[in-house]
């Protein structure tokens, strides 16, 4: 069934290290080796040996409609006639600024980068060089990319120093990072007393999505809100995941709170590596040219992913998308929870807009300790009869599945169908 993948997989370790280009994607956590996919259309990915899936994975993310979108594909060839990149300003790069900023209230300027990752480090250094502090707090189990600053471990107590969680991260960086529980006010609290006049800046993910989705407790966010203006503090949002995912306004239009600072990916490029970080003006005018702090990026703002992005952006405003996802995402998490309830397995369905997770655990999961008491040995034996069973979803418990409006209802149907026969097999 998957004789290529293995192939190409045995092959590609020899020149990538484990054979990936990113963790995500290697297969080790459930005990497989990576599929190699080919092709991909509407709700379907299609791997070299020719299986088809329904795939919940979607680049994790950004495929909101769907893959290979006929308005972002016509949208791209014409831009690709023109040119791929310039090294010089775009009338694009304007225009999608400018939806962003129409569309999330706190914004008013939008630096264009290339990743999630570069998103969160551009913005925690302008956080810092806005505020003249040094010290940023962040929440277990949230993931911000691969910078430094966020590899970081919670050490023992409620609210500690961070130690690096990574080789090649210096401890003086990490202890500038103070990791505590997520949802926990108390932590917050506590690090604020203690080293309040040190505090750049709160980074969260709204809605936690790394360590399969776990969404605010009812106030937290609102808590962060007024905690972090009563200490002078910058506020930011991780929104690479939930940025026009959960609604056109993103988490901060779904919870009713603005940040300072957000962070955005995924969506905003259809599929293209992109990644952006935006604010209020008096922030944003502190990143050069208009200010000190200093970011930068060649290929910044690159046209084609700036033509897809921005189709991405006038297709979202559409009526009805994000009532509809949130219908196929609920029909499914019901179809999930009945699954659930039907075999003899502790198990937790969780469920933001059209984010879902499904945790092998009898705990509520409201943290990154409730989270882990998962059973990662079942969610790998689910995972394996889930793609023999044509059934595409993340290679590990602490992912979400994502639902696109390409998903119907017959495949919803039929994805329920495994799902169901899968947890029986765990049983």
């Amino acid at each position: 069934m998957f004789e290529r993948s293995r192939e190409e997989y045995e092959r590609a370790c020899q020149f990538l290290p484990g054979g990936v280009n990113s963790p995500a994607r290697a297969f080790s956590s459930v005990r497989e080796k990576p599929l190699f996919i080919e092709r991909a259309e509407g709700s379907k990915i299609y791997d070299i040996d020719g299986n088809e899936y329904i795939d919940f994975v979607n680049s994790w993310g950004p495929m909101l409609f769907g893959h290979c979108q006929e308005d972002v594909l016509k949208s791209v060839r014409e831009q690709l006639d023109k040119g791929t990149s310039f090294g010089a300003p775009t009338t694009v790069e304007t225009e999608m600024a400018e939806e962003i900023v129409d569309l999330i209230p706190s914004v008013d300027r939008v630096r264009m980068v290339n990743s999630g990752t570069e998103a969160t480090m551009s913005a925690v250094r302008l956080a810092r060089g806005y505020t003249g502090r040094d010290k940023i707090i962040k929440f277990t189990g949230n993931y911000h990319g691969h910078g430094d600053s966020f590899l970081i471990k919670a050490g023992s107590g409620p609210a500690t120093l961070g130690l690096p969680d990574s080789p090649g991260v210096p401890e003086d960086l990490a202890r500038l990072t103070i990791s505590v529980p997520y949802n926990d006010k108390d932590a917050v609290r506590e690090v604020f007393e203690e080293e309040g006049d040190d505090i750049a800046a709160v980074i969260i993910e709204p809605v936690a999505a790394n360590m399969g989705v776990v969404p605010p407790t009812d106030g937290f966010l609102e808590f962060l809100r007024e905690i972090t203006e009563k200490e002078g503090a910058l506020l930011i949002f991780d929104e690479v995941i939930t940025g026009f995912r959960l609604a056109p306004g993103g988490a901060q239009e779904y919870y009713d709170v603005r940040a300072d600072l957000t962070c955005l990916g995924k969506i905003i490029g259809a599929g293209f590596p992109v990644g952006a970080f935006a604010g209020r003006k008096e922030v944003m005018d502190e990143v050069a040219p208009t200010g000190p702090v200093y970011q930068a990026g060649t290929l910044s703002g690159n046209p084609l992913a700036m033509t897809a992005g921005l189709e991405m952006m006038k297709l979202i405003q559409q009526d009805g998308v994000y009532s509809k996802l949130e219908e196929k995402a609920s029909y499914l998490r019901r179809g999930l929870e009945e699954a659930a309830s039907s075999v003899d397995l502790d198990l937790q369905v969780s469920q933001v807009g059209s984010l879902l997770s499904l945790f092998f655990t009898a705990e509520p999961v409201v943290d990154y300790e409730t989270a882990s008491t998962a059973d990662t040995d079942i969610y790998a034996s689910y995972f394996q009869r889930m793609l023999e069973q044509g059934i595409y979803i993340a290679p590990s418990q602490y992912e979400a599945m994502f639902v696109s409006l390409a998903h119907s209802r017959e495949e919803l149907d039929e994805t329920i169908e495994v799902v169901k026969s899968s947890l029986e097999f765990c049983e």
